[in-house]
């Protein structure tokens, strides 16, 4: 990302955050009358962070560059913002203080053998990681198995985030809530060019949904950042039907390996959701889903 690109990174995340804020929600009092900012006006962020109005105009203009991060937490709490975005602003801060030997990151697109030998281990709950471009880089039977839909195209590695916008028929056939799986993923990949403004693939990737999807240009720019950390997942498998209601995910950070995930997806017993999981195993099995199937993606450029 340029210093061009980062500034208005900046200056987009901050207005849009500002915007959504009324100043009921922020505690002022209301004067009344016509308002010509929708949300706050960077003189009511900036009391609210204790700084000077023309300190925060210059933030929000795309210079974070000096900003302490007491400065930072102030003008989070200022802007309400959520863990996700508070974890972004203080990311994009972070690229203004980096020079540019310092700026490199890396996001892993494969994983070591002991990390496919943990997936094969967990036997009972389909399981698989991926990097924060939302590549699927290794994956137990049942998930290959439960993800049969977003590898049914030859492209590797799949991409779960290509998948909701491009393929969206089979995604939204897939996905029930649809709609919001959309939202959440263009959030989530904002929440990684954050930290990795300089991922070659990464920039390319966004480029590739920019370009070919109105709906990823339009949760794109909302500046919506999100992390994807446990909840529950609403599928419908063309094998086992819907799988909802009782479907638990988790998902944990690998901390051998900085940028990998590990996705965990289980139910709890004697439910119908874990009778279609053991549906889905037998199916796995009979079509032989083996790991040497599934492809690293360095072995599949």
């Amino acid at each position: 990302m340029s210093s061009t690109d980062l500034r208005t990174e900046i200056r987009d995340f901050l207005s849009s955050r500002r915007a959504r804020i009324t100043p009921e929600e922020a505690g002022l009092p209301a004067y009344g009358g016509n308002r010509r900012v929708t949300g706050l006006r960077r003189e009511e962020v900036a009391m609210l962070a204790g700084v000077s109005v023309d300190y925060y105009i210059r933030m929000e203009r795309g210079s974070l560059t000096g900003a302490s991060d007491s400065v930072l937490d102030s003008l989070a709490g200022a802007l309400k913002l959520a863990d996700a975005e508070r974890n972004h602003l203080f990311a994009l801060a972070h690229q203004s203080h980096s020079t540019p030997t310092r700026r490199k990151r890396s996001t892993a697109n494969t994983v070591r053998p002991v990390l496919q030998q943990v997936l094969d281990a967990v036997v009972d709950a389909p399981a698989w990681i991926r990097n924060g471009r939302h590549d699927i880089l290794a994956m137990n039977p049942l998930a290959r198995a439960l993800y049969s839909p977003v590898l049914a195209t030859p492209r590797r590695p799949a991409n779960t985030t290509r998948f909701v916008y491009l393929e969206p028929e089979a995604a939204q056939e897939f996905f029930v809530d649809y709609d919001q799986i959309t939202r959440d993923a263009a959030a989530m990949l904002r929440l990684e060019a954050g930290k990795s403004p300089h991922d070659k693939a990464l920039i390319e990737l966004v480029g590739e949904l920019s370009t070919q999807s109105e709906l990823f240009r339009k949760h794109w720019a909302s500046q919506d950042v999100r992390f994807h950390r446990s909840g529950r997942k609403r599928l419908r498998h063309p094998i086992v039907g819907q799988l909802d209601l009782d479907f638990d995910f988790e998902a944990m950070e690998l901390p051998s390996e900085p940028g990998l995930q590990l996705n965990i997806y289980t139910a709890a017993a004697g439910t119908p959701t874990a009778d279609a999981i053991k549906m889905l195993a037998s199916w796995a099995a009979s079509q032989k889903l083996l790991p040497t199937e599934q492809k690293t993606a360095d072995e599949s450029r």
